[in-house]
């Protein structure tokens, strides 16, 4: 498969004796059977592992009791990137040799597209790609422009009768939506698409913005959330805030050096915006928690820190809009977020070093291996945990 380099083998080694900053230290061992293939019926069945970092304790429930287990004077922080359906195949034109990639991002004002792509033999700067259709129908291209410093592949889509016009007039989110599948992980069916996960695999509260189509992999912590949850969470007069990143490919990224000071992050596109920052400062001021749902919100919430104490770290959130790289590790002080509900996370990833700096490794620890013995489902699919 295209993708799988960036999984790792999910048979691994036991957990390590404890060594900063060793990647071992990330390392644990999980039954195949408990990687969750499909959703449940009903999101909010899933089981919720919850963890008090204060206290230790370590308590089992199910989503549906969120609006039980969060604060009238919280915020609830999510994401509201769209997934698109970036991976695409089709054929060399010129060839009919069988090609495949994954839309990465694209320049607006260019309208060039990124792609990772796979493909025997060496692309030639001006051939083209003949996409195919989810019927396998042979229909749009795309002229190979060369590739970036980082390998990837540079393209612009070809005008045809669907799509007139000069490239930077062709909107990328109409072409994936024909020629695209979602881009479910590899552990889900070994990385084939199935009808469902159209709706399956994006969020109930996905903006409907072109602009905020923009991730290769769905904010997993978000799928738990049905549109009746979210309303029984208001009635509790818990608020709600958005911000955006759009979820990279990057993201499951396996980390490949053993010393993970030696890691370079990933960037991520993300956004906060002023209506968002005041209902953060303002329930917070007033000693509710800021409850990021996922870790991508995290990555905004933490790159828009302003006015951080010296002293604790603690700060206040800020509009802001760009490029993240932050790579959240131990002994990280978290500036805006409280509290952390996020899915059970592949090991050696950037998420589980993010989900231990919030909770502290000897506890994640524990609350993973907690969650095998009770046969919690892992992963994009699976369930989650709320760490308080």
């Amino acid at each position: 498969m295209l993708f799988d380099r960036f999984f790792p083998t999910l048979f691994l080694r036991p957990y390590a004796s404890f060594r900063m900053p060793s990647l071992d230290l990330y390392d644990y061992e999980l039954p195949r059977e408990l990687i969750a293939q499909e959703p449940l019926q009903n999101r909010v069945d899933a089981r919720l592992m919850v963890i008090d970092r204060a206290s230790g304790e370590i308590e089992h429930h199910h989503v549906r009791d969120l609006p039980q287990l969060l604060r009238a004077e919280d915020v609830m922080v999510k994401n509201n990137s769209r997934v698109v359906p970036a991976r695409l195949f089709g054929r060399r034109t010129k060839t009919g040799g069988r090609w495949q990639g994954l839309f990465l991002r694209s320049d607006r004002a260019t309208g060039v597209w990124e792609l990772l792509t796979k493909t025997r033999g060496t692309l030639q700067t001006g051939e083209t790609i003949t996409l195919d259709d989810r019927d396998a129908r042979a229909g749009g291209e795309l002229m190979v422009i060369g590739r970036d410093d980082q390998g990837h592949l540079l393209v612009q889509p070809v005008p045809n009768e669907f799509f007139d016009g000069p490239p930077q007039a062709i909107e990328p989110g109409k072409w994936l939506d024909k020629y695209g599948r979602v881009p479910i992980p590899p552990y889900i069916r070994d990385g084939h698409m199935v009808d469902a996960d159209v709706t399956n695999y994006q969020t109930v509260f996905a903006s409907t913005n072109p602009e905020d189509a923009g991730s290769v992999a769905a904010p997993t912590a978000g799928l738990h959330f049905t549109k009746q949850l979210l309303d029984e969470i208001a009635k509790g007069q818990t608020a709600s805030a958005e911000v955006t990143l759009h979820v990279g490919i990057g993201t499951f990224r396996p980390i490949e050096v053993d010393d993970i000071d030696q890691h370079q992050m990933h960037e991520e596109w993300g956004r906060i915006e002023e209506n968002a920052v005041e209902t953060i400062n303002d329930r917070r001021s007033g000693g509710g928690r800021c409850v990021a749902v996922g870790t991508t919100s995290v990555r905004v919430l933490e790159s828009c820190v302003a006015k951080r104490n010296e002293t604790n770290g603690r700060g206040v959130a800020a509009t802001w809009t760009g490029a993240t790289d932050i790579f959240i590790k131990p002994p990280y002080r978290f500036g805006v977020v409280d509290a952390l509900m996020t899915n059970f996370h592949l090991p050696k990833s950037s998420l589980l070093v993010l989900v231990s700096a919030f909770a502290g490794h000897d506890l994640i620890r524990r609350a993973y291996k907690e969650a095998i013995a009770n046969e919690y489902r892992f992963f994009s699919y699976g369930d989650a945990m709320l760490i308080v």
